[in-house]
């Protein structure tokens, strides 16, 4: 299809995988009462009727480390075969971002290399940690550099932080657990100098980039803070690069709550081209996502960035081309 919005973030559920969820104790997914219900022909159906062109596949959260005996590397490379069969089913409408098995981070790389090299998957979807193994952590280190050497794309998406019983017990996590893990994570790949090694990466922040622009120019002056507790002979550290350029290169979907206060605060620091939309189906209901485009109608017409510009929808798709081409690419290789 040459018309239509590109939706980077938009979820499957395969029955199997449900029940294979709640068996290891995921009855009410993140605090949420339900699962959703979810086939590919109401998913196609939810497109057409909201002029959505295609959709990215993801696993979301609790993703395939579901604990209770269930082997994530099995799992995942199940998902990823399922996915990518509806992906060849419905070429011009499915692409797939594939789950990789964490925390086994040598069977992960594995993982990419099976889905990019032969699923055709478009990228990986990332949880911000897998059973309390945050992915900012330096044991992750080979997985970041593959999936910068391919020049992937990367959908990081939040689970339930641990010790979440002791924060908000009783609330559903998305509300707003979802958005602090997904800030600490995204903090902590930035002032850890992960994002900085690996310029390659093609991040995608979720949620219209959760809380990361509202604490981006607190982690700036903590970051210069350290810099001035270092040596003046400590070059490399000194000359990295800053919250702010690292921040830069991320690209942020606009679903959950795409208000002017969001947009504003991701165009006022780094413009709107690396904005790309998601729906977040089938975990946000239809009516939520029909609300969230009338919030990015009044958003886009109020925020300062939008004058004289193209609508959101064409903005964003125009976005996510570029996100995508060239992505995936064999290791090693730099055309593209």
């Amino acid at each position: 299809m040459s018309e239509g919005v590109i939706d980077v973030h938009s979820h499957f559920l395969p029955p199997w995988y449900v029940e294979s969820a709640k068996a290891a104790g995921h009855e009410q997914p993140d605090g949420m009462p339900d699962w959703p219900a979810w086939t590919a022909e109401e998913h196609l159906g939810f497109m057409a009727e909201r002029g959505i062109a295609r959709s990215l596949l993801s696993l979301s959260s609790p993703g395939v480390a579901l604990g209770g005996g269930v082997d994530p590397v099995r799992l995942a490379r199940r998902v990823n075969e399922y996915g990518a069969t509806l992906a060849a089913d419905h070429p011009d409408r499915f692409g797939l971002l594939a789950s990789l098995p964490l925390p086994h981070v040598d069977a992960a790389i594995t993982e990419v290399r099976h889905a990019l090299d032969h699923l055709g998957a478009d990228g990986v979807i990332v949880p911000t940690h897998a059973l309390g193994n945050y992915v900012a952590d330096a044991s992750h280190e080979a997985l970041w550099q593959e999936l910068a050497d391919r020049e992937c794309v990367v959908l990081l998406h939040p689970t339930s932080p641990v010790g979440r019983e002791a924060t908000m017990p009783g609330l559903p996590r998305p509300m707003a657990e979802f958005l602090f893990d997904t800030a600490r994570v995204v903090l902590a790949l930035a002032m850890r100098g992960v994002l900085g090694r690996h310029r390659g990466l093609r991040l995608v922040v979720p949620h219209s980039g959760s809380l990361v622009p509202m604490l981006a120019d607190r982690a700036a002056l903590f970051q210069l803070g350290r810099r001035a507790a270092l040596p003046p002979g400590d070059a490399p550290a000194h000359s990295a690069p800053g919250i702010m350029d690292v921040l830069g290169a991320l690209w942020w979907d606009l679903a959950g709550t795409p208000t002017a206060t969001h947009l504003d605060a991701i165009a006022d620091r780094w413009g709107t081209r690396r904005l790309v939309y998601g729906s977040d189906w089938c975990f946000t209901p239809p009516i939520a996502v029909d609300l969230q485009h009338a919030m990015l109608d009044d958003a886009w017409e109020a925020c300062g960035a939008a004058p004289g510009l193209p609508s959101w929808r064409e903005t964003t798709t125009a976005n996510a081309t570029r996100l995508l081409h060239g992505a995936t690419r064999s290791a090693g290789r730099s055309d593209g």
